[in-house]
C-alpha cells in the first residue's frame, strides 16, 4: 500500500509538473510574441523565435515530469546533448547566418529601399530574409548575399542620412584667375536648384597641382538627386569655364635639352 500511495504520489506529480510546465511555456510563447509584435519585427523570426522557445522549455518539462517518475534522464540528456550538437556543426554556416539576421532586424543597419555596400556588393536592398539578403546593382543584376557576409563586415549606408555631399575637382590653368574662377564655381551652383542651401556649398582651392590649379566643389544634395546633379554640374562647370575664355590644361612637362660641347 505504501509502495502504491508513493507511486501514485510521484504520478500525481509528474502530471501537475507537465500541465503547469506546459501552461508557463505557453504563456512564455506569448509574452514573446507580444513583446516582439511591438518592435515591428519580421513575422518569421517571431514565429521561429516563439516556436523554438516554446519547444526548448518543453524538453525541460518532459525531463523534470520523467526524473519525478523514477526515470533516469541524465542518458535523455546526453542524447539530447549529442543531437545538439551535431546539428549545429552541420548547420554552422545556416546557423551564423540565421544568428546574424537577427542581428540585423534587431540594430536596422538598413531597410528595404536603401543603397548600401555591404558584403562586397553594392546595391539597393530588395529584401531581407533570415538567412540572406537581396540587393539589385545599379546595372540591375540579383545579388543575393549571405548575412554573415554582411554583419561581418563594415557596412555603408547611402540613404539613412537622407542627404549627400558630392565632391568635384575643377582644375584651370596657373595663368587663369583663381578668384574669377571662384566667383564661376559657385555661380554655377547657385543655378543647380537642386543643390541644397544648408548644409552649405563650399568651393575652395584644393592644390596647385604640376600643371593646373584644382578646386574642390561641395555641394549637398537629397540622396535621390546625387547622380543626376552630379552629371549636371559637371557638365555646367565644364562649359563655363571654356565660356569665360579659361582652359582646362593638360598634364604637361617642360623638357630641357643640353648640349655637351
Amino acid at each position: 500500500m505504501d509502495k502504491m500511495t508513493e507511486v501514485g504520489l510521484n504520478l500525481l506529480a509528474a502530471v501537475l509538473i507537465f500541465v503547469i510546465g506546459r501552461f508557463v511555456a505557453k504563456t512564455i510563447k506569448k509574452l514573446i510574441a507580444r513583446s516582439m509584435g511591438k518592435t515591428k519585427v519580421d513575422p518569421v523570426l517571431i514565429s521561429f523565435t516563439c516556436n523554438f522557445g516554446y519547444s526548448a522549455l518543453m524538453v525541460f518539462v518532459i525531463l523534470a515530469a520523467l526524473s519525478r517518475l523514477g526515470v533516469q534522464t541524465t542518458s535523455f540528456i546526453a542524447v539530447i546533448g549529442a543531437a545538439g550538437l551535431a546539428v549545429g556543426l552541420a548547420l554552422q554556416g545556416s546557423l551564423s547566418n540565421f544568428a546574424a539576421g537577427v542581428l540585423m532586424v534587431i540594430f536596422r543597419p538598413f531597410k528595404i529601399g536603401d543603397f548600401i555596400d555591404a558584403g562586397g556588393v553594392t546595391g539597393i536592398v530588395r529584401d531581407i530574409h533570415i538567412f540572406t539578403t537581396t540587393l539589385n546593382t545599379p546595372d540591375n543584376k540579383r545579388v543575393i548575399v549571405p548575412n554573415s557576409k554582411i554583419m561581418g563586415d563594415s557596412i555603408t549606408n547611402f540613404s539613412a542620412e537622407g542627404t549627400r555631399r558630392i565632391e568635384l575637382i575643377a582644375s584651370i590653368s596657373y595663368s587663369d584667375d583663381i578668384d574669377k574662377a571662384e566667383e564661376i564655381l559657385m555661380d554655377e551652383i547657385k543655378k543647380e536648384s537642386r543643390i541644397l542651401p544648408e548644409p552649405a556649398p563650399t568651393v575652395g582651392l584644393m592644390e596647385m597641382g604640376d600643371s593646373s590649379i584644382n578646386f574642390v566643389v561641395r555641394p549637398w544634395v537629397k540622396v535621390p538627386d546625387y547622380w543626376n546633379v552630379y552629371f549636371a554640374l559637371n557638365k555646367a562647370i565644364k562649359k563655363r569655364i571654356e565660356a569665360e575664355g579659361m582652359t582646362i590644361p593638360f598634364p604637361q612637362r617642360d623638357v630641357h635639352i643640353y648640349q655637351e660641347q
